[in-house]
């Protein structure tokens, strides 16, 4: 078996926080990529937002993300930045290259990453930046506007 996070149970009550009307149809079904290390947090995120409608490719492991990765397949990317091999700004200029359409939004439980975020990607707005702890309505609010952000 792959590092690839499959679904299980220990994300079920974390899905329990969003209601199911707080999503917009528009962005029901949308592909996200979602990287993070930390199992747990990728487990809880995975199977709120999928319990949303979106369907979600998770990884905890960057490299793996990277080499999985199909252009032109996922609406947004949402990357932790704070991991060991590839952190999350690098892997989002890796597959930017691959797809230079994609749209990410980056995700830390650390202040510091703020500014390097805001001098490595001078052009995105601080939307795509999102602090943990993070609710998954939250969340699943925080993807919806990006989404509908043309």
């Amino acid at each position: 078996m792959n590092d690839e996070n499959k679904n299980n149970n220990s994300g079920a009550a974390a899905a329990a926080d969003i209601d199911s009307s707080s999503v917009k149809p528009l962005t029901r079904g949308a592909r996200l990529l979602l990287v993070d290390d930390e199992p747990d947090v990728l487990s809880s995120f995975k199977s709120g937002l999928e319990a949303q409608g979106y369907t979600v490719d998770g990884y905890t492991d960057s490299e793996l993300a990277l080499a999985n990765f199909r252009p032109d397949t996922y609406h947004l990317l949402i990357l932790d930045i704070n991991m060991p091999k590839i952190d999350g700004f690098k892997l989002f200029q890796q597959l930017e290259k691959k797809d230079p359409k994609a749209r990410v939004c980056f995700v830390t439980a650390y202040d510091t990453y703020f500014e390097a975020f805001k001098e490595i990607f001078p052009d995105l707005d601080i939307g795509y930046f999102v602090k943990k702890p993070i609710s998954l309505k939250e969340l699943a609010n925080k993807i919806e506007l990006i989404l509908l952000k043309q």
